[in-house]
C-alpha cells in the first residue's frame, strides 16, 4: 500500500519537485544517523515574553471568562476531549504521564514514542492504532491556552503548575525528532504557537526552569521547521502553519531570525491561499478559516513584539474572506461543510466542539481590522479569539445573488415563499495545487438552508488516515448533491489526499433579481463518457427548479442525482412527489419531470449513501433521496418547492416552462 501511495503521489509531481523530494529524503536519512538530544538546543536565557495578550484576555466578557474558568477546571480535573472523543481521565496529581502523548483514545493503542525516529512512523498507512489526528491534536498543546488564560485572569496557581508540568513532561517524553509529534511540520508549528501564547499569557510567572525547557523546545522546533518545509504540491495550509511557527519563534528568540523568509511566506501565501474574492483556494470554508486565523495570529504576535503588522494586501485578503463567509453562512453562524474539515484551529479553549468556526474567525477579522461586519453571531460559546481580536458581529445579512467568480461559488440569499433562503452552488475548482488535497468531487453540487435550518447539505469529512473506504466515499461525487454518472466520481481519486484527473468547472450564466437564474457545467465525465454535466438553477414562485443535462455524446449510462438531507430530517413519498419532513411538519417538496427509479437510502453500507459527518470522526445516518435513470436528451427537471407549496401537489408549470 505504501508503494502504491508513493507512485500515485509521484504522478502529480513536477521534475523540480522530484529533485526537492530526493534532497529531502537524503536529509531525513542523515538526521536518522545524527544524535540530537536536548543538549543540541540549549537555553541561552534569551527567550522573550510578548506583552499585551494577558491584558486582552483579562478584559474578556463575563461569558467568556466563565467559559475559560470551566475549561481550565475541566483540564485540571484530568479531562481532555477532541472531536467528540474523551481521553481516559487522569488523576489531578498526575495530569501528564509520559504515556499520555502517544495514546490513541479510541483504540487504546500506543503510537511509537521517544524511542522511534519520527520519519520511521508510517502514520499514513497505519490502521490498527487508529488515526494519527487524535494523537497529534493532544500534542499541539492547545490545552495550555485556557490554562494560561486562567493564570492571566485569576493568577491561578494550579493552572500555572499544570502548565509547567505539561511542558516538562512533553519534553521528557518527546526528545528532538523522536516520536509521532515530530513528523509533520504543521504539528510543530501549532505546538510552538501554543507554547508562545501560553508563555505570554502567563506574563513572566513561569519558573526559570520551565522557560529554559520552553526555549530549548522552540529552538528545536525552529530548526526542524526550517529543515523540512512544505513545498510544491504540499504547500497548502501546512506551509502557512510552518511559516507562522517560524515567525512566532523568531519574535520570542530574535537571534534566530536570519532573514525575513517567514514573514515573506505569510505575505505571499495570504495572496495565494485566500483568493481575491475571499474564497479559500483549498475549496473548504474551514481550511480557509484556519489559514485566516493563522494570519491573524501572526499579526497579533507581531504587534505584541513591537514589530510591523502584516501588509495591507494581507489584511485585504482577510477582509475578503470575512465577506465570503458572511454570504455562505446562515444567521446562526454556520457555514456549509464544503470540502474537508478536520476541526483544526490555532486558538482553542479545548471544551465543546466549535460548530461555527469559520464565522468565529470572520468576526475576529472584522474586530481586528475594525471593519464593518455582516457576520452573524453564533450559538457557540465565546472563544479565546473573541477577546484577543475584539471580535465583531453584525445583524444585517447580505441579500441578493452574489458570484465569487475566482473561488467558484454563487450564493442566493433572499426571501421566497415566506422563508429566508440561502442557496449555494459550487462551480469552482476541485482544490488547491496539483494534488487538491482537501477538495471533494462536488462540482455543480448545492446546499440549501430555509430559515437558517439546513435542508440539503454537504456530507462532510468523517476521517482521514484511518477512514479507508469511507474517506473516499465522503469526498466522492455520490455523496454530494449533484449528478453522478455510471457510479464514477467526477475527478479520479488517487490517494487519501491526492487526485488524478480533475474535473474543470465553470459558471455559464448568472442572472440576478427576483427571477434569478444560474447555469454551471463541468467536464469531469468528458474523457470517459464523452459528455459534460450542465446544471441550470432558476427561481420559481415558491422555490427553485434544477435542470440537469448531459451534453455531447448520446448518453447510455445510468445517472444518479442525489439530495442529501440534513440529519434529523425525513424524506417520504407523497402525492407523486417526495416531501422532506422535520418531525411531522413538511419542509419542502420535490418532484421530477421524468420517470426513473427514485428511492431513499439512510445509513447504508459503504458506497450506498445516506450519511453525514457533522464533525471529524462523526458519522450520522441521514436520509438521501436518489433519482436513478438515463437522463433524457432534453434533461431532467427537479422542482423543489416550499412554504404552502410543500403541502400541495407539484407545480406542473415548473416543468413546462423549463
Amino acid at each position: 500500500m505504501a508503494i502504491g501511495w508513493y507512485l500515485k503521489r509521484l504522478a502529480n509531481m513536477s521534475p523540480r519537485e522530484m529533485v526537492h523530494r530526493a534532497g529531502e529524503a537524503r536529509r531525513k536519512q542523515l538526521s536518522r544517523k545524527t544524535s540530537y538530544g536536548w543538549d543540541a538546543f540549549p537555553s541561552r536565557g534569551s527567550l522573550r515574553c510578548l506583552t499585551g495578550l494577558e491584558l486582552r484576555v483579562a478584559s474578556a466578557s463575563p461569558e467568556l471568562k466563565a467559559h475559560i474558568r470551566a475549561s481550565a477546571d475541566h483540564l485540571l480535573e484530568g479531562s481532555f476531549s477532541a472531536h467528540g472523543v474523551a481521553w481516559p481521565k487522569r488523576a489531578p496529581d498526575s495530569l501528564f504521564p509520559p504515556s499520555l502523548w502517544r495514546l490513541d483514545p479510541i483504540t487504546g493503542g500506543d503510537w511509537p514514542g521517544g524511542e522511534t525516529y519520527c520519519f520511521d512512523i508510517p502514520y499514513r498507512h497505519e490502521r490498527e492504532r487508529g488515526d494519527a489526528k487524535y494523537v497529534w491534536d493532544l500534542n499541539r498543546l492547545q490545552f495550555l491556552q485556557p490554562l494560561a488564560a486562567a493564570v492571566a485572569i485569576w493568577n491561578d496557581e494550579n493552572a500555572l503548575r499544570a502548565i509547567e508540568q505539561a511542558i516538562a513532561s512533553w519534553a521528557e517524553a518527546n526528545p528532538p525528532f523522536q516520536g509521532l509529534g515530530w513528523n509533520s511540520g504543521i504539528e510543530l508549528a501549532m505546538r510552538a504557537v501554543s507554547l508562545i501564547v501560553a508563555m505570554s499569557l502567563c506574563g513572566g510567572r513561569l519558573q526559570e526552569q520551565t522557560l529554559a525547557i520552553t526555549e530549548g523546545l522552540l529552538r528545536a522546533h525552529h530548526f526542524w521547521l526550517r529543515r523540512y518545509p512544505s513545498r510544491f504540491s504540499s504547500a497548502n495550509n501546512h506551509l502557512v502553519a510552518e511559516a507562522l511557527g517560524e515567525f512566532a519563534i523568531e519574535l520570542v528568540l530574535p537571534e534566530l531570525r536570519g532573514d525575513d523568509r517567514s514573514r515573506e511566506t505569510l505575505e505571499r501565501e495570504a495572496r495565494l491561499q485566500i483568493l481575491a474574492d475571499g474564497v479559500g483556494a483549498e475549496q473548504s470554508p474551514t481550511y480557509a478559516a484556519f489559514t485566516a486565523e493563522m494570519l491573524l495570529v501572526a499579526d497579533l504576535l507581531a504587534r505584541a513584539a513591537g514589530q510591523a503588522p502584516l501588509s495591507p494586501s494581507a489584511h485585504q485578503r482577510l477582509a475578503s474572506f470575512a465577506q465570503w463567509i458572511s454570504w455562505i453562512s446562515d444567521q446562526r453562524g454556520r457555514a456549509p461543510n464544503i470540502g474537508d474539515d478536520d476541526g483544526g484551529c490555532v486558538l482553542s479553549l479545548c471544551m465543546a466542539r466549535e460548530t461555527a468556526y469559520p464565522t468565529s474567525v470572520a468576526r475576529a477579522v472584522a474586530g481586528w481590522l475594525d471593519i464593518a461586519s455582516n457576520v452573524a453571531a453564533s450559538a457557540d460559546p465565546p472563544q479565546l479569539r473573541d477577546a484577543l481580536f475584539a471580535a465583531k458581529s453584525g445583524d444585517n445579512a447580505p441579500t441578493g445573488v452574489k458570484t465569487f467568480a475566482e473561488g467558484g461559488y454563487t450564493v442566493v440569499r433572499e426571501q421566497r415563499a415566506g422563508n429566508n433562503v440561502c442557496f449555494v452552488l459550487d462551480h469552482g475548482p476541485l482544490g488547491y495545487l496539483s494534488i487538491a488535497a482537501h477538495g471533494h468531487a462536488d462540482a455543480n453540487a448545492f446546499t440549501l438552508c430555509l430559515d437558517d435550518e439546513p435542508v440539503f447539505v454537504d456530507p462532510g469529512t468523517y476521517l482521514y488516515h484511518s477512514g479507508a473506504g469511507w474517506r473516499d466515499w465522503f469526498r466522492g461525487t455520490k455523496a454530494h448533491n449533484t449528478l453522478c454518472l455510471d457510479g464514477a466520481d467526477q475527478s479520479v481519486i488517487s490517494g487519501p489526499f491526492n487526485w488524478g484527473a480533475k474535473a474543470q468547472a465553470r459558471l455559464g450564466a448568472s442572472i440576478g433579481g427576483k427571477e434569478w437564474m444560474l447555469s454551471a457545467s463541468h467536464d469531469g465525465y468528458k474523457s470517459r463518457f464523452g459528455v459534460e454535466h450542465v446544471r441550470q438553477v432558476r427561481a420559481l414562485p415558491n422555490g427553485i427548479a434544477l435542470l440537469d443535462r448531459l451534453t455531447g455524446a448520446a448518453v447510455k449510462e445510468t445517472a444518479e442525482i442525489t439530495f442529501q438531507a440534513a440529519p434529523g430530517l425525513a424524506i417520504r413519498p407523497e402525492n407523486g412527489g417526495w416531501v422532506v419532513f422535520k418531525e411531522e411538519r413538511p419542509v419542502l417538496r420535490l418532484a421530477f419531470s421524468s420517470r426513473g427509479e427514485t428511492f431513499v437510502v439512510r445509513g447504508g453500507a459503504l458506497g450506498e449513501g445516506g450519511w453525514v459527518s457533522p464533525c471529524f470522526g462523526g458519522k450520522l445516518a441521514a436520509d438521501q433521496l436518489v433519482w436513478r435513470g438515463v437522463v433524457p436528451e432534453h434533461g431532467l427537471i427537479t422542482a423543489i418547492e416550499w412554504g404552502a407549496a410543500a403541502e400541495q401537489e407539484p407545480m406542473q408549470e415548473a416543468f413546462s416552462e423549463a
